[in-house]
């Protein structure tokens, strides 16, 4: 089975990965984020790399897509192939961070390898406003995040938002803002809950 967590830079996927493998004994997948080559550059010139990082990504991704198909595990995923290409590429090209040309070469990549793959058993998708996002990145202190945009920020969670909205497969939506799960038991057993009533209630998925 492979479940993905979803959300915008600061939301809490990956603290919520981590408490969720542990909980259940599921297997985590996190993003590749501390030796990724090409993210500090893409923050301090962004039109530059953004081509370039979103293929990193993409190629991560699509590697690790496979590798779940194979396994017999249950896999938690901190992050998915989906957001990539209907969030960050798409969002960058928007914002002129990335030229027609790029765009189009990497979105014919991604509807290519799209044909190979399914949608997640189950989506867990954190929804948070910009204040609490920009609380959390403050909070972890990561160096290469300190130069992100607001705008950049605000539109990609609503890019988020709209895809959550015409999403066709299976879905929670967790409260980032209001359910403190790191650190409040009364707030991760909620997300547990719907979690639980999801995958064992009386009406559970096909």
């Amino acid at each position: 089975m492979h479940i993905a967590i979803a959300g915008n830079i600061g939301s809490g996927k990956t603290t919520l990965t981590k408490m969720l493998a542990k909980h259940y004994g599921w297997q985590p997948r996190f993003e590749p984020v501390e030796h990724n080559p090409y993210l500090d550059d893409f923050y301090a010139d962004m039109q530059r790399w953004s081509f370039n990082l979103q293929v990193y990504f993409l190629n991560k991704r699509f590697k690790e897509v496979v590798e779940i198909s194979k396994s017999k595990d249950v896999i938690i995923q901190d992050r998915t192939i989906f957001e990539d290409a209907r969030i960050f590429a798409p969002n960058l090209h928007d914002m002129g961070m990335m030229s027609d040309r790029d765009f189009q070469n990497y979105t014919d990549l991604f509807d290519l390898m799209m044909s190979l793959v399914k949608l997640p058993d189950l989506m867990i998708y954190i929804r948070s406003t910009i204040p609490n996002l920009v609380a959390q990145i403050q909070k972890r202190g990561r160096e290469f995040e300190k130069s992100i945009r607001i705008d950049y920020l605000q539109g990609l969670n609503n890019r988020y938002e709209n895809w959550i909205a015409g999403y066709k497969g299976h879905l929670i939506i967790v409260d980032g803002d209001n359910l403190k799960f790191e650190g409040n038991q009364d707030s991760f057993r909620q997300v547990t809950d719907m979690i639980d009533a999801k995958l064992f209630g009386l009406f559970p998925m096909d």
